[in-house]
């Protein structure tokens, strides 16, 4: 029959202090890493949501504007020209748009729910913009200041069809 021996005051006991805090620091820069990760991953998040909304809004005046081809037609939905850079001439406060026909009431309407969609109300820089032939093709653009989202700056949009 064997007996343990006690072990000598030399031999290590626990842990030490220093080992502690090594520890501590290894866990300390892996759970800030992982809070670093998941802000980008909101700040991506909210980006490609923005995105996404920026298409839909797209669709909700082309859609506006299917039912009235006629006016879309004689571009009454226009709000300007193409430039060099190949960005229409946008609307980016839907009270610029005074008149009253029902081409000036759906794209006050859109701009209005762009900056509630996309933006926000008192953002200058969520714009929209439509030009279309008299053939019916038409290019709508939406524009928005991606920073707060981690983007690069100003996003566009752009979506082509034929009505």
């Amino acid at each position: 029959m064997t007996f343990m021996k006690h072990p000598s005051k030399q031999t290590q006991r626990g842990v030490s202090l220093i080992e502690v805090l090594v520890a501590l620091l290894v866990t300390s820069f892996g759970l800030l890493g992982m809070a670093a990760l998941q802000a980008r991953a909101i700040k991506g998040n909210q980006s490609s949501m923005q995105r996404t909304q920026a298409t839909m809004m797209s669709y909700y005046i082309l859609d506006a504007m299917r039912v009235d081809r006629n006016n879309v037609k004689l571009l009454a939905y226009n709000t300007g020209v193409l430039d060099a850079d190949g960005k229409i001439g946008p609307i980016c406060n839907p009270a610029s748009i005074t008149g009253t026909t029902l081409a000036d009431n759906n794209l006050k309407d859109w701009i209005t729910a762009l900056k509630a969609e996309v933006g926000n109300s008192a953002d200058t820089t969520t714009c929209g913009a439509v030009l279309c032939d008299a053939d019916g093709n038409c290019r709508v653009q939406v524009r928005w200041d991606d920073t707060r989202a981690g983007g690069l700056g100003v996003q566009i949009v752009e979506t082509y069809t034929r009505l």
